[in-house]
Formats: C-alpha cells, structure tokens, sequence
C-alpha cells in the first residue's frame, strides 16, 4: 500500500538504513534512549493531569489507549505499555517495526505495531485517548495535512504530545552544526533546519484543528555529561501537549 505525501522518500532511506541500531543504547541512537528517560516522566505526568490518575500507582495509564505515531523501534512505545496503557505503533519503515516487534515479543510486552501513515490510519476510524507525535513534524512533507491527520486520531476529550527541534540560528548552531558535525552525536544529514517547527507555528495548526496548547517544555541537554532534563527555554528542543479547545456555554 503507497504511503500519502506527507512522507519524505529521503527520510525514510535514511531509516530504513538505520533500522537495525534502535535498541543499541551506545550506538547512533544514544540520545534518543537518553531523551526517552524525560519524556517517559513528562508524557506520565502530563497525561495523569490531564485524565486524572494517581501518576504515583504502578500502572498509572491502565484503560488509557495511546497511538504512538512514527514509533520507530518502539523505544517510547515500550515505555508507554509499561505504565499500563493499550499501545499502537505506527510507522511507515517495515525495517524499523520489524526490530520494534521483536524486541517487544522478548520483553513480553504486547503492542500493536501497523505499517502505516497517520493519514492511512485516519482511513480506520480509530480514535484514541493519547496521541503521540514525538520527534517526527521535524522529518515530514505537508505539515499542515499531517498534524490535520493526526488531529482526527484523538478523541475528543483526549490529549496530543508533540516534540520536535525550534527554528532560529541557535537550533541550527546546536543541533546540526553541534549535534551532528562538531560533536558527531547524530548521523549528518539527520535533521534538515528548513524543517524546523517553531511553538508558535505549531499552535496555530492545532488550533487550526481545533486543538489548543496547554503545557509547553523546552528539553535542555548538557554536552559535558550528555544529561537531559526539562527546561523553561524552547529556543531549541521542546515540547508541547494540546486538547480540544473549550467553548463557552
């Protein structure tokens, strides 16, 4: 089946090439692990709020269902079973749901992973508590068909997560210039700055969608220890949460 435009061909040959890598913590995918550890704690605490549930219970997301979109090799998805929720990973490189498959059936964690775009899954009619869109608007073509796709995947009282990279001279300093071919912590070519999402541009598609801004993060990260932790600064990595807008009666 022929994924809709707003996949990026070169984006997915990169992928596919680096599909094998996902779960080596100490490979080319190191930040991603690493960043996962905050937007595990983020994503729990958010949606707790959000739904309110004791964030402190074991399986806090227990009945909640979430769709992870561009889940990879299901690094977040894993994370997100574990608090209890009922998972859905979508992505549209075979390779990289391959590995996510495996390492899910080794750890006995059920997931339900689909070759998909969000536009395809659309076609489905499902809906879902949490949408998950977490370091993908930055790799897609037709951002304003995708985020509209995404959008009419979640249920009207659910919430949205969105994580992607700024746009301004200082994301491109940090994180192609540094990121990339200074500190060599991502393959080149990994990001392309043009694809930048600012806040701002993002709020306006949601609400465009009827979806409004709630919670805003910036992810700061330390280059002498490689830490990762929540800041109040979104000039480079953040991340944003939205629900649907409320109406006055």
């Amino acid at each position: 089946m022929p994924h809709p435009s707003t996949l990026d061909p070169n984006e997915f040959s990169y992928y596919d090439k680096l599909a094998a890598q996902w779960w080596d913590e100490s490979g080319k995918f190191w930040p991603l692990h690493r960043l996962n550890r905050v937007r595990e704690a983020y994503l729990k605490q958010q949606i707790c709020h959000h739904f309110d549930r004791d964030s402190t219970l074991p399986n806090p997301l227990q009945g909640l269902s979430i769709i992870d979109i561009g889940c990879g090799g299901g690094i977040l998805s894993e994370s997100m079973a574990k608090l209890g929720a009922t998972v859905t990973g979508i992505d549209v490189v075979p390779k990289s749901l391959q590995v996510a498959r495996q390492h899910s059936q080794s750890q006995q964690i059920e997931i339900k992973y689909i070759d998909c775009s969000a536009e395809e899954m659309v076609l489905s009619k499902q809906q879902y508590d949490v949408v998950l869109n977490m370091e993908v608007v930055e790799h897609v073509i037709e951002l304003p068909t995708f985020i509209r796709s995404c959008s009419q995947l979640l249920k009207e009282d659910g919430i949205t997560f969105i994580a992607t990279i700024n746009r301004n001279p200082l994301s491109w300093l940090i994180a192609i210039i540094g990121a990339e071919y200074v500190l060599g912590w991502l393959p080149r070519g990994t990001h392309q700055w043009s694809k930048f999402v600012k806040p701002s541009e993002l709020a306006k598609l949601l609400l465009d969608n009827t979806l409004a801004v709630t919670v805003e993060s910036g992810v700061r990260i330390n280059p002498f220890n490689k830490h990762f932790s929540l800041s109040n600064n979104l000039n480079v990595n953040y991340m944003i949460a939205a629900s649907a807008v409320k109406t006055q009666k």
